[in-house]
């Protein structure tokens, strides 16, 4: 259909234009760019009157010249820029943990359920009503926070990459997350535990957890390089990795890949912590190092039994062939503990939070506890509001020298005669 030009002279290479077309429609042009096979990009908008077009001309220059004007090229959906992000961008990018996550996020919850969207039609809306319904269908509020953090970061790379000029993700509410509450177990729940683990292969693997406060993995991952006996120091330097593993089988043995009887590991056994602070040294108490020095004797006797099955990988806790501990069944044997002691069920991170609050009761300064735990100093004050609960006993050792300020015991106070 041609088009009828009420604009007089024809406007310079790269202006703006303004015109109506033959379809009685106004139609503006505004070059706002170079393609990437160097000709111009050169957008179009329509509308029904020459205010209306002349108004989204002014706002499409208006995004040329603050640099947030949509990229041309392909037309996303929410489907194909979730997918193009999580393989071909985040994964480069993030840890392993980290796009595991993510990838359940994104082909469980978000492709599902906003999938068919025009990446640039997503409004917060779309969002909120997203995560109301996941929630009202069963999922955890985690569950549906950890859709709105994927979806987040996905849509931030967006905007960088200009397929988007807002992310929607920053306007929508996120669901409403509670913070459970923890209760850290009590000293005498810890001694329980402790004289429970006596029992149990791998002893010091708990008494590391509840003593020290070090994450799953952190521990899963200690070699006896990390452990220097003579200073008494732990240097925490890895984290054991969640095992991923490949049918080795060509698939055909009808189970899951982590059941195959020819799996293939596929995935890294550790990986370097991922920030200074949680490169730490942490002093160890006398008993845990004779514990190990005991732990490292046992080890050397099932090497010895094990022959030519055992693999040499110089990690402190192993399988009884010398593999890493798979942290799944580090986790089943820590349930196994609680029930076995006859303490109350938890998770295996309450050991930290436990860990964190006895240096609460010791009185251990700010400083001290956070470089032990592994906090980022910028991070450190959420972090033992987090971790460092107002147990039973702080509250009494508090009241205990609020009284004795208020109240000296070797005072005795007289009534004004």
């Amino acid at each position: 259909m041609g088009k009828k030009k009420t604009q007089g002279s024809r406007q310079p290479n790269g202006a703006s234009s303004i015109f109506q077309g033959n379809d009685g429609r106004w139609h503006g042009y505004v070059t706002v760019g170079t393609k990437d096979d160097g000709s111009p990009d050169r957008r179009h908008v329509g509308r029904k009157t020459r205010a209306e077009v002349t108004k989204a001309v002014r706002e499409l220059e208006r995004q040329r010249d603050s640099g947030t004007v949509r990229k041309a090229g392909q037309t996303w959906t929410v489907k194909t820029w979730l997918t193009h992000w999580v393989e071909n961008i985040a994964t480069l990018h993030v840890s392993e943990n980290t796009i595991d996550g993510y990838r359940v996020a994104t082909y469980h919850h978000l492709i599902p359920g906003l999938g068919a969207h025009r990446l640039e039609k997503l409004e917060p809306e779309h969002l909120e009503r997203f995560y109301k319904k996941m929630q009202d269908n069963g999922s955890a509020a985690g569950t549906a926070h950890q859709a709105h953090r994927t979806v987040r970061a996905a849509l931030n790379e967006a905007v960088r990459r200009r397929h988007l000029t807002v992310n929607p993700a920053t306007i929508a509410k996120a669901p409403r997350l509670e913070e459970e509450e923890v209760e850290p177990y009590s000293v005498e729940e810890v001694q329980r535990l402790l004289l429970e683990a006596e029992k149990h292969r791998n002893t010091a693997r708990w008494v590391i957890a509840l003593a020290l406060g070090l994450r799953q993995g952190e521990v899963l991952g200690l070699q006896w390089s990390d452990v220097d006996f003579e200073a008494g120091v732990i240097r925490v330097r890895r984290g054991r990795l969640r095992p991923r593993y490949q049918h080795g089988c060509g698939d055909t043995c009808g189970r899951k890949p982590g059941y195959c009887p020819k799996k293939v590991s596929v995935r890294r056994e550790t990986k370097d912590t991922k920030s200074r602070a949680g490169r730490r040294p942490i002093g160890v108490p006398e008993e845990l190092l004779k514990l190990l020095r005991r732990h490292k004797a046992e080890q050397d006797r099932e090497r010895v039994l094990a022959r030519d099955l055992w693999t040499e990988k110089g990690y402190v806790f192993t399988s009884p062939t010398g593999e890493p501990l798979n942290p799944n069944t580090d986790y089943h044997r820590w349930k196994d503990l609680l029930k076995a002691a006859n303490v109350r069920d938890g998770r295996l991170h309450d050991a930290r939070h436990t860990a964190a609050t006895v240096l609460l009761i010791l009185g251990v300064p700010d400083a001290i506890a956070d470089a032990i735990m592994g906090w980022e100093p910028g991070n450190s004050a959420r972090m033992r509001r987090r971790y460092q609960h107002l147990t039973g006993r702080v509250l009494k050792d508090t009241a205990d020298k609020v009284g004795g300020l208020l109240w000296p015991s070797d005072e005795v106070s007289s009534p004004r005669s």
